[in-house]
C-alpha cells in the first residue's frame, strides 16, 4: 500500500499478464480537519481527516485518484460550490494527472447540465490552478504527469526504432520471454509509427491493448479507429498498420507479440504526411 500525504486548507474534500500490482491501493493521509478544527470539533475533524480521505479516497483500487478528482470537481461545480474547496480540489486534480485541456472539456459539458453561470466561475478558478505549467510539464511536456495517471511504467527513450516514429515514444519491457513478450509503448502528443507489418510464416502478429490516453490506430484500406484504455486490437501476420497518439494528449498501449515462426516487422512509408 502506497501512501499520499495530502495537506489542504479546505476541510471537504484486459489482459492477464500483469507485471504490476494493480490492485494496490494509495493511502491518502489528510492533516486539514486536525490542524483547523481538532480543538474545537474533533469529531468532524476525525472524520474528514480519517473517514473521508483516509478510507473514501484511499479506495483506490475500487476508483483512482485522478478519477475521484474529476468526480469531487463535477460534484462541487454542479451544486454551485466555488469557493476554496472547489480551488483545492482542482489543484488536486492537476496533480492527479489531469490536464488543461480536460478540465476545460469536463467544465463545458458540466455547463451544459449545471448551469451556464456555473461554468464560467468555474473556468475562473480552473484558469488560476493551470496557469502556468507545472515544472515537470513545463520541462517534459506532460510526461511526468501522464506516468502518474499510467499503470505501467513508460520506460526508456525508444532510440532503436526511433527512426520509425514520427516523435518521441518510450518503451517499456514487461515480459521478454520467448514464448511470452510483452511491452508497453508510450507516445507523445502527435506521435505516430510509420506504416508497418509484422511478417511470419506460421503465427505471428501482435495483440495492442490500450492502457492510458487516447490513441489511434488504422489499418490500410479502413478509416483510423480511435483506441481508449480497455481497447483491444488483433493485428495478424501480413496486415498493413500504423498506430501512435492523438493531437492533442500521450497514449501508451501494450504490445503482446503473438508467437510464429520467421517473425519479421518490415516497415513501410511514414504515417504522418
Amino acid at each position: 500500500m502506497k501512501s499520499v500525504v495530502v495537506r489542504s486548507l479546505a476541510l471537504c474534500g484486459a489482459i492477464l499478464i500483469v507485471p504490476l500490482n494493480m490492485n494496490a491501493q494509495n493511502k491518502v493521509k489528510q492533516t486539514a480537519g486536525r490542524e483547523q478544527l481538532g480543538d474545537f470539533a474533533p469529531e468532524f475533524a476525525r472524520l474528514n481527516d480519517d473517514v473521508l480521505f483516509g478510507e473514501v479516497w484511499s479506495r483506490t483500487d475500487r476508483l483512482g485518484l485522478r478519477d475521484r478528482s474529476l468526480v469531487t470537481v463535477v460534484s462541487l461545480v454542479s451544486q454551485g460550490i466555488t469557493d476554496s474547496s472547489l480551488t483545492y480540489h482542482l489543484q488536486a486534480a492537476r496533480a492527479n494527472g489531469v490536464t488543461r485541456s480536460e478540465i476545460a472539456e469536463v467544465v463545458t459539458q458540466i455547463g451544459f447540465y449545471a448551469g451556464w453561470p456555473k461554468a464560467w466561475e468555474a473556468f475562473r478558478l480552473a484558469k488560476e490552478v493551470w496557469r502556468e505549467p507545472a515544472g515537470d510539464e513545463a520541462s517534459d511536456g506532460g510526461r511526468a504527469a501522464f506516468a502518474r495517471e499510467s499503470i505501467f511504467p513508460l520506460g526508456e527513450p525508444n532510440t532503436a526504432y526511433a527512426a520509425h516514429f514520427s516523435g518521441d515514444s518510450y518503451l517499456a519491457p514487461l515480459s521478454v520471454a520467448s514464448d511470452a513478450r510483452v511491452f508497453n509503448v508510450t507516445f507523445a502528443p502527435g506521435c505516430r509509427n510509420d506504416w508497418h507489418v509484422h511478417r511470419a510464416a506460421a503465427g505471428g502478429g501482435q495483440i495492442l491493448v490500450a492502457v492510458a490516453g487516447r490513441g489511434l490506430y488504422q489499418e490500410r484500406g479502413a478509416p483510423v479507429r480511435e483506441l481508449r484504455p480497455g481497447d483491444t486490437v488483433t493485428v495478424p501476420a501480413g496486415v498493413e498498420h500504423w498506430h501512435g497518439a492523438a493531437d492533442d494528449g500521450w497514449f501508451s498501449h501494450l504490445v503482446v507479440e503473438v508467437p510464429g515462426t520467421q517473425t519479421a516487422t518490415e516497415w513501410l512509408e511514414p504515417s504522418v504526411p
